[in-house]
Parts: structure tokens; sequence; C-alpha cells
């Protein structure tokens, strides 16, 4: 590892995703530039002062900071349901990498803290993260999308029995890491309304949100209950998506509707808030997902009703925020 790559690492155990650029000269001088947005003065001092202090531990003679200005943030869309087993996490994955293929720099965070699955569904459960002082940097999908799970954190199959304080410091750390360029950032949220979904709101609140629910009465009971703790937090309603929305037979062709039909497209128009599509129950999901090879990745149908609601999510960040 070279002097330059050392110094980089140490501005980032300080600054984490601020550091926008290091140069480091040959009289052992150095420079750093650092996105100061939302940092009152003491903040930008404070962060000076530790940035000076990790480079002289560096070997750096003396260190120039300077503070952009630029406007540049990155926005978290918090993907949640009312319940489990509404195929939530199998639509925040595909989601992430529609948006990826649309050009969106986009990152996700398995904030399913008690039961994550997207290392699964990446294919990275034998991947590790690195990490410099608090900060971690997350693992590289085979599909271009950075992310990061308590899966990468503890042993396969180990159950992380931790209470709200814990799970919510855990959140903190997964959206808090350094995603480098990465604009977007998809957060499976856990079923429910519980400890992490309220420190996400009150911590890192997300520029909006998308519901997922199946067709069925139940299912569409418990996702009133997301809308409204997003609605009383402030979250912009991104739109709803109904999932597992038709059986379609791989032998016949023939359609069936074992969750109903339609039940999610109504409640978002009683809502007043947007549809953004259904996506079918087929087994090419599941086996797909189980494999490691999101549909979306793919070309074909199912590919491409991914990449529709991903195109209106899109849409929906270039005119909100």
């Amino acid at each position: 590892m070279d002097d330059r790559t050392a110094l980089e690492q140490a501005l980032r155990g300080v600054a984490g995703a601020r550091v926008q650029a290091v140069r480091a000269g040959t009289d052992g001088s150095a420079s750093v530039v650092i996105d100061a947005e939302g940092l009152d003065d003491a903040a930008r001092a404070a962060l000076e002062r530790g940035l000076i202090d990790a480079a002289a531990q560096a070997g750096v003679a003396s260190l120039r900071v300077g503070m952009s200005a630029s406007r540049r943030r990155r926005r978290i869309i918090a993907v949640g349901s009312g319940k489990g087993g509404v195929g939530k996490s199998t639509l925040s994955a595909n989601l992430a990498i529609a948006l990826h293929r649309l050009g969106r720099k986009t990152g996700l965070v398995d904030a399913d803290i008690h039961g994550p699955s997207q290392a699964r569904l990446f294919a990275t459960e034998d991947q590790t993260p690195q990490a410099q002082g608090k900060v971690l940097f997350p693992v590289m999908s085979r599909f271009g999308v950075p992310m990061l799970s308590m899966a990468h954190l503890v042993r396969p199959g180990q159950p992380i029995a931790w209470r709200g304080p814990m799970a919510g410091n855990a959140l903190g750390q997964l959206i808090d890491a350094d995603w480098g360029a990465a604009e977007v950032i998809v957060v499976d949220l856990p079923p429910g309304t519980g400890d992490v979904q309220l420190t996400m709101l009150q911590k890192h609140k997300p520029a909006g949100a998308v519901i997922v629910s199946t067709p069925q009465d139940l299912a569409l009971i418990d996702a009133t209950r997301a809308i409204g703790l997003f609605e009383q937090g402030g979250v912009p309603l991104i739109g709803m998506v109904e999932n597992m929305a038709g059986y379609l037979c791989p032998h016949c062709g023939e359609t069936s509707d074992p969750f109903g039909h339609g039940g999610a497209e109504a409640a978002a128009r009683d809502k007043g808030m947007p549809f953004l599509g259904r996506i079918p129950l087929a087994l090419a999901i599941r086996e797909g997902s189980d494999a490691g090879e999101p549909p979306a990745a793919g070309e074909g149908p199912l590919a491409e009703a991914y990449l529709a609601i991903a195109r209106q999510v899109a849409h929906w960040l270039d005119h909100n925020g």
C-alpha cells in the first residue's frame, strides 16, 4: 500500500463519503476536498481538526482542507411493507439493479437486521466489507450495485438477538457507510412498523417510500399501517407495487390469481398515491432469487416489469426534491 493510499484511508476514516479528492505533494504536504453540505461552522471546524490529526498520524507534515460547496445529495428510497412474506426484499433487490441499469448510481442497504436476505439474493454471502475506523465500505455485487447487509457481518445462520437500540445502531452503520459515488440508496426495511423504521425516520429520513403488498385483503390492511407510518414521518410516498399478482403456469400458460387481483391498485387509488405496477407470482423469480440471479439483471418480461417500476421511481426522483 503506497503512502497516498494510506493517507486517503486515514482521511476517509474521519470523514467517510464526504472525502471528494485527495492530493499528496512531494514535499510532505497534502490537500483534501470535503463535501461540507449540511455542516454548521462548529461541525466543519471539528471535522477539519480531525482530518489534520489523521493526516499527521499518517506521516503528512501539513494538510490543507478545502470545504466544497457541492449540493450533491445522496437520497434514500425506503421499501416497506406492513407484514412479512410479500416479496419486499426481492422487490428491493430488483429495483436497485433496475435503477442501476437505467444509469442511476445506486446502492442497497439490507435493513432487515434480524432477517437479512440480500446477501443471498446477490450471491455475496462470502464477502466481508472492509472498514476504516468506524466507517464500513460496501461490498460490490457483480451487478454493479454496492451493498451492505448484516449477513456480511455475522456467521451464516447466526441469530441476531438484539434489542431496539442495538438494531438502530446497526442501521446507522450500514447507511452511514462510504458509498462512494452512489446517489441513490435503496433501503430494504424489515416488515412492520417497529424500531428500525422509527430510527430510519428520525435519523436517516428517506426522500421517498415504495410500499409493497400482495393483492389480498390481509396484506393490504398491514400495508395501510406502513403507509400511515411514512405519512406521520413526513416521508413522501412514491407509490405502491402489487407483488405476486397472478400466477403464470409455466406448463399450460394460463394465469390464475391465488392472492386475488387488483387489491393494491385499488388501495393506492383510495390513498391518492401512484400505483407503480404489478410483479407476477413466477417460478423464475423464486429460482433466480435462490440462485443469486435477480431477474432484473437479465432480459425478458420479468426484467421489463421491474424496469418499468424503476423508470417511475427514477422519474419521481427527477421531479421531487
